[in-house]
């Protein structure tokens, strides 16, 4: 049987063996390696946002801190807290650069204030510096986690997205199991120069990866977006003209809408947006951040006999573990399972820690025979954290939005999440010294309890799906049909 042929669609004019085209699988692993490359950035981040847990307690002591004076108990809950007020404005920051420069090199210029923190915290002699810094990190971070889950999203394809998006979770353990490993073992300055290490590796290698090519297609230059899907893909230009065309359906049909702040509020990308913001306000309030900021605060709270820096280190190789496991499931599994399953481990942790330091403050004699149960409990939180609430918000969220909303939308809800965390990182230790430990953890595990609930009945599940379905499933569909 003779071979048919056709013109490249590309447009070269040379023939094209369509049972080759048909035939031609690529290399798939590729977006992987390029969204581990990028997500080396997010590592970094969660070496910066994991960075108070062992330099609080190098503040403290005059022979290794270098400020003139001891910091107060006021300046070290604040040290933690202020970097979610520079994440506040990143995302809008990210937005802006994504959209005007690329998602590649969006994330290469949210390196810079990374750079600036570290210089002020390497000359830091007063709690000044510290702060300025902290908050130079976040805004850092709030451009990172607006522009890095967009760009994986747009280089995965449908039955990888959730995979790709859930890197940003299991890279960001890295990092703090990073700083909480080699953290209390070493000078404050080598802290800095290993976090400055970590930026640069970035930046060199992510230097040679793609662009997304959505990107380019929005910028109506479909050459360029072929060259990078065929880079990513690991095909010839031929090979991903399929996706490629469908890619250019999307986005010129996102195109023919001049997306504003207003159109997020109305029909199905305010469904999106409602979803997305109470995922991450669940994210935030089962307790995440107050766990990690203050970790080495806990378990000094709780007597346990295990060294607090050693047990810290324990728990971030558990987190990296659990972190990992989700990508290899979650697009088997689905969105939704793992994180009623990651609901319904959060609230339990949380409130057997709870449980515990009520005991405690009682001075309840069966305390000493249960000094396991914080490390215990914070596994079991950390765990399921891992699986469902830490990764997915931001891989749902890069799903939900259409690409004419995502520019506007994410963003907002980006910066919601970080309001959300300077609420619990400022106000945990707080209401731990006020009213008891055991009050913010039973807070955390209601709030997870409502994320249960939550997710039961409202979040949809887009395992499988294309943007164009999911935009469907949400009923963006149906009002075009209205409007028609």
């Amino acid at each position: 049987m003779a071979d048919s042929y056709a013109y490249d669609p590309v447009g070269s004019g040379a023939p094209v063996n369509q049972q080759a085209y048909r035939m031609e699988e690529g290399q798939l692993w590729r977006q992987y390696v390029i969204a581990g490359v990028a997500n080396i950035l997010i590592a970094s981040l969660g070496y910066n946002m994991g960075w108070t847990a062992p330099i609080n307690s190098k503040l403290n002591r005059t022979d290794e801190s270098p400020l003139e004076t001891i910091p107060t108990p006021d300046d070290l809950a604040w040290m933690g807290s202020i970097l979610t007020i520079g994440a506040i404005f990143g995302p809008f920051v990210g937005g802006f650069a994504a959209s005007k420069i690329g998602r590649k090199w969006g994330l290469i210029s949210a390196t810079i204030p990374l750079f600036i923190g570290w210089i002020l915290v390497a000359v830091a002699k007063t709690m000044a510096y510290l702060f300025a810094g902290r908050i130079f990190w976040g805004v850092s971070v709030g451009m990172v986690f607006t522009i890095s889950p967009m760009y994986c999203a747009e280089i995965a394809t449908d039955d990888s997205r959730g995979a790709l998006g859930s890197f940003l979770q299991a890279f960001i353990t890295l990092g703090f199991l990073l700083v909480y490993g080699i953290g209390p073992y070493i000078s404050y300055m080598a802290v800095a120069y290993v976090g400055v290490a970590v930026v640069a590796l970035f930046c060199v290698l992510f230097f040679f990866m793609p662009e997304s090519p959505t990107y380019y297609l929005l910028k109506n230059d479909r050459d360029a977006a072929a060259e990078c899907l065929a880079t990513i893909r690991g095909r010839s230009l031929a090979g991903v003209e399929a996706e490629l065309s469908k890619m250019e359906v999307e986005v010129k049909a996102s195109l023919e809408k001049t997306a504003t702040i207003a159109d997020v509020f109305r029909g199905s990308n305010f469904k999106a947006f409602y979803i997305s913001c109470a995922l991450v306000f669940f994210q935030q309030f089962c307790g995440i951040n107050a766990v990690l900021f203050y970790m080495t605060d806990i378990f000094d709270a709780s007597g346990t006999s295990l060294e607090s820096s050693v047990a810290t280190i324990i728990i971030g190789a558990v987190q990296v573990v659990a972190s990992f496991i989700t990508p290899l499931v979650v697009d088997r599994l689905g969105r939704r399972i793992l994180l009623l399953i990651s609901s319904c481990g959060t609230a339990i942790g949380a409130g057997l820690l709870g449980m515990f330091f009520l005991l405690q403050e009682n001075d309840s004699p069966v305390v000493d025979t249960i000094s396991f149960l914080p490390i215990l409990s914070l596994v079991v939180f950390i765990v399921t954290y891992c699986w469902g609430l830490g990764p997915l918000p931001w891989a749902v969220m890069s799903e939900l939005f259409p690409i004419e909303v995502k520019a506007a939308a994410s963003p907002i809800a980006t910066a919601f999440c970080w309001v959300m965390s300077f609420l619990v990182t400022r106000y945990f230790p707080t209401i731990s010294a006020s009213l008891g430990m055991f009050v913010g953890f039973w807070i955390f595990g209601v709030c997870s309890v409502f994320a249960f609930f939550f997710t039961l009945f409202v979040v949809p599940e887009t395992k499988g799906k294309s943007f164009q379905e999911i935009q469907e499933m949400l009923g963006a569909g149906k009002q075009r049909q209205e409007k028609a």
